[in-house]
């Protein structure tokens, strides 16, 4: 038990993606190596109250058992950084080759992991106060390694006006959009709808900025379903996203590193929907997944080299997954957005785009884990002060 990398596996939260948290959940512990690791699992409730399961040597029998509202003690936030502080291995982060193959294997022999301490943390939060930076933050002021991207990349993620900019910048194709918060909608709502009819048209998309898995998202064909859209969209956030509709197949690729990621192969969404909303990502089940993609080889390389250049504009590390249009009357390619922590059962995209790329599910949990200790020994080295 002593040389077992200690895992803190964080999940559920306050988010609308809270469900698809629990199932990306079960699927890690599902999939890890017990003879390598030992799993601490924290469950947070839909109200953000915390709590820490027993530590598991084995994986959990059903999905259940990975709701600890009763087990264990429960944490408000204001108690979470002395919490991981006093969780956080004392010994220095092993040092490991993330592109290694036995890295997991020395990141083990080298580990404290003594009882009731953290070596390590794989945050599998969907959304906010998950995947927007915010338990990056408090990881990073616990000083304990983490699994995915950091603060900085984890917030442009977020915010997909934010990341639409980056994108600009690094001059990446995308669609056509126009954003606004709530106090300018309420001030002006005519000004922006005759903007949005005037440069995008019907039909046209409209987002809350920041959530995932296309929780609060519309498609809108006229200005009476653009207002509902809209308001819809003001319950999940206060800014709100309208792009323009591309008749186009949807593809994606995975991204794994840090410095020097590597992107897999690309693959394609067919959605069960007239788009690939909530329902058609996880409850209908009938939306098809094509990996590999059947698209021009060139077509392919340029845009796993896209999905590269926008990881890397973002400043990611660990594990995104890159979405992208290709229009179907031209074939010209758009990014989308980039997912900082994209679903992650056997069954989701991620994964399988690295199986077909030739990483295994169990192969893939154990180069994120040493992807975040290489990335935090690397910020251990800095300086922050004279």
């Amino acid at each position: 038990m002593g040389n077992k990398i200690r895992v803190g596996l964080v999940y559920g939260g306050r988010s609308g993606e809270h469900e698809v948290s629990l199932q990306t959940a079960f699927s890690v512990m599902q999939a890890f190596d017990y003879d390598k690791y030992e799993i601490q699992p924290f469950y947070i409730t839909k109200q953000g109250i915390w709590h820490a399961g027993p530590a598991l040597s084995a994986p959990p029998e059903h999905i259940g058992l990975i709701r600890y509202d009763e087990a264990g003690g429960a944490a408000s936030p204001q108690m979470l950084l002395p919490m991981f502080e006093r969780m956080a291995a004392p010994a220095k982060a092993p040092a490991v080759q993330a592109n290694a193959a036995d890295a997991p294997e020395r990141a083990v022999a080298s580990a404290s992991g003594s009882a009731g301490r953290l070596d390590v943390v794989f945050p599998l939060l969907h959304g906010t106060y998950g995947e927007d930076g915010t338990i990056q933050g408090l990881l990073e002021m616990a000083g304990i390694p983490y699994v995915g991207a950091g603060v900085l990349a984890s917030a442009v993620g977020m915010d997909k006006i934010m990341m639409k900019r980056v994108f600009a910048h690094e001059g990446l194709p995308q669609c056509v959009f126009r954003h606004f918060t709530r106090t300018q909608w309420d001030k002006d709502a005519q000004y922006f709808i005759m903007e949005i009819e005037v440069s995008l048209g019907y039909p046209c998309f409209v987002k809350p900025a920041n959530l995932g898995s296309s929780v609060g998202i519309s498609k809108a064909y006229n200005r009476e379903q653009l207002i509902r859209a809209v308001e819809h969209a003001f319950r999940y956030d206060r800014k709100v996203l309208v792009e323009e509709f591309v008749n186009a197949r949807e593809l994606e690729v995975s991204v794994l590193g840090n410095d020097e990621p590597c992107a897999s192969v690309v693959g394609e969404i067919i959605p069960s929907n007239d788009f690939y909303d909530y329902n058609a990502k996880y409850v209908d089940g009938k939306s098809v997944l094509k990996i590999p993609a059947d698209i021009p080889k060139e077509t392919a390389e340029q845009i796993r080299e896209m999905a590269l250049r926008a990881y890397q504009a973002i400043d990611c590390s660990g594990l995104a997954r890159v979405d992208f249009f290709l229009r179907k009357e031209d074939g010209r390619i758009f990014i989308n957005e980039v997912n900082t922590m994209p679903g992650f059962t056997p069954y989701s995209m991620y994964p399988l785009l690295w199986k077909e790329s030739g990483l295994s599910y169990r192969e893939l949990i154990d180069r994120l884990i040493a992807l975040a200790f290489e990335r935090h020994e690397a910020r251990q080295k800095l300086v922050y002060g004279e």
